[in-house]
């Protein structure tokens, strides 16, 4: 009970924070608590689940409509976010057609839209993107001294607050901490997935080097302890991302290539090129083999979901209880909303990635706005390599949400950026203009 005091003690803190704090840390409290309050803590309202996050959210909204905050254009990324959303409330209420199914949905997209605007109304430009990083970095470390604390006692501490199992899970002979998320996997891919975002802070001029280097130790703190395949190789992901920096002006001739490899492997290979999944893995405990074939089984039984979804996917195999567990987030996105809502949710991240892609183009001129650019496509690719071997369902969306809602403001204040540019050109081609042909009638000969 005491623990529970204190759970709602510290969102009650976090809750004036966000009210009173300035706009460029509004933030902070937001996402402090989604990584240091389980998920079990929660409050009911009207027969509806608000957890800690949850309610904050709520707050941020408030504070919003009292103090009017900036408002910006809807580019591209922003209205695909809304239509996702909007499929994904549909087809699964369409599918399960229960207020029960239409409720778990309305949910989703609470959490979705809710952080991705918030983060969107709050970040107004680069200064701000770098101090939600930092933010994230101090919220790494805290995670990170967790974990390692988990891992040396096999106690997990945050399950006074309820939510996560008090003895830490073992695998292969390995602790696998998960600190206040809800699975081992989805801790270790918040570290990873931050990552690269603590590289572009250590090269950023404003000398967070100190702040960075915390950051990227912790990174890899959490993504070790975790002990689970699917992070530490989105971990690596994330490094040869961070590789590819100076190849940053033919990636289009890598994609291709790699599309074509891929291609060339499936026409040569027995199995089909999703197959290789199984080869890969990090412990010996890992279910590669599970993922394997619920890729398989997804593209086998096209019919059952590509309209609105399929209710259950434990008769895709003989294991019931195995395949009934998506460990793949397009999939799992595909058999809560159809075709329709993963074709949407694939444009999303393609946008996005095209966003971050025109952002660094922009900066090419202003190497650091160009390598938080890059940092920030390398960070969207571990999530898209995460979602082969995991669905997001607890803490990890707040950062999957912000993620995409920074790479949507970085693309929108490069847009500004570009825009400005040629209204300068174009201001200046029409006064030089105007000089030269008064200069022109000025010269010539009266008749």
């Amino acid at each position: 009970m005491q623990y529970d005091l204190l759970a709602w003690v510290l969102t009650f803190v976090a809750a004036v924070l966000m009210v009173l704090l300035p706009r460029q840390w509004a933030l902070l409290p937001l996402l402090v608590a989604s990584f240091f309050v389980t998920l079990g803590q929660y409050v009911e309202i009207f027969g509806l689940d608000f957890p800690t996050v949850r309610l904050l959210i709520l707050v941020g909204w408030a504070r919003l409509f009292l103090t009017q905050g900036r408002k910006r254009k809807l580019n591209t990324n922003d209205k695909l976010m809304i239509w996702w959303v909007v499929a994904a409330v549909v087809s699964h209420t369409l599918l399960w057609q229960t207020s029960g199914a239409f409720i778990n949905r309305l949910g989703l997209a609470y959490n979705a839209l809710g952080i991705y605007f918030l983060v969107r109304s709050f970040v107004w430009d680069v200064e701000d993107i770098e101090r939600v990083i930092r933010i994230f970095a101090f919220v790494c470390i805290g995670v990170a001294a967790s974990m390692l604390v988990e891992r040396a006692t096999g106690r997990n501490a945050f399950a006074a607050f309820g939510g996560v199992p008090f003895i830490t899970e073992v695998r292969d002979g390995k602790l696998r901490s998960q600190g206040a998320f809800l699975h081992s996997i989805t801790a270790g891919t918040f570290g990873a997935m931050l990552f690269p975002l603590f590289v572009a802070l250590y090269a950023s001029p404003r000398k967070h080097k100190i702040l960075a280097s915390l950051g990227l130790g912790a990174a890899t703190i959490i993504t070790i302890t975790s002990s689970s395949s699917g992070p530490v190789l989105s971990y690596l992901a994330g490094i040869l991302g961070l590789c590819m920096w100076p190849f940053r002006e033919r990636m289009r001739t890598f994609r291709w290539g790699i599309a074509c490899g891929l291609v060339g492997l499936d026409l040569v290979m027995k199995a089909p090129v999703w197959a290789l999944l199984g080869r890969i893995r990090v412990f010996s405990a890992s279910d590669s083999y599970h993922r394997v074939l619920l890729i398989d089984q997804f593209f086998a039984r096209f019919s059952e979901w590509w309209l609105w979804g399929t209710q259950s996917t434990a008769t895709w195999a003989d294991l019931d209880a195995i395949m009934h567990d998506v460990t793949n987030h397009y999939i799992r996105v595909a058999v809560d909303g159809g075709l329709l809502t993963l074709l949407l949710f694939v444009a999303l991240i393609t946008y996005s990635f095209r966003g971050v892609g025109r952002a660094r183009e922009a900066f090419e001129s202003q190497p650091a706005l160009a390598r938080l650019s890059w940092a920030l496509g390398v960070s969207l690719f571990v999530n898209v390599v995460s979602f082969m071997g995991v669905s997001y369902f607890d803490q990890i969306t707040v950062a999957w949400y912000a993620l995409l809602a920074v790479s949507s403001v970085l693309y929108s204040i490069a847009s500004e950026s570009v825009s400005a540019k040629n209204e300068r050109r174009s201001e200046a081609h029409s006064s030089f203009s105007k000089s030269f042909g008064v200069a022109q009638v000025a010269n010539s000969p009266r008749t």
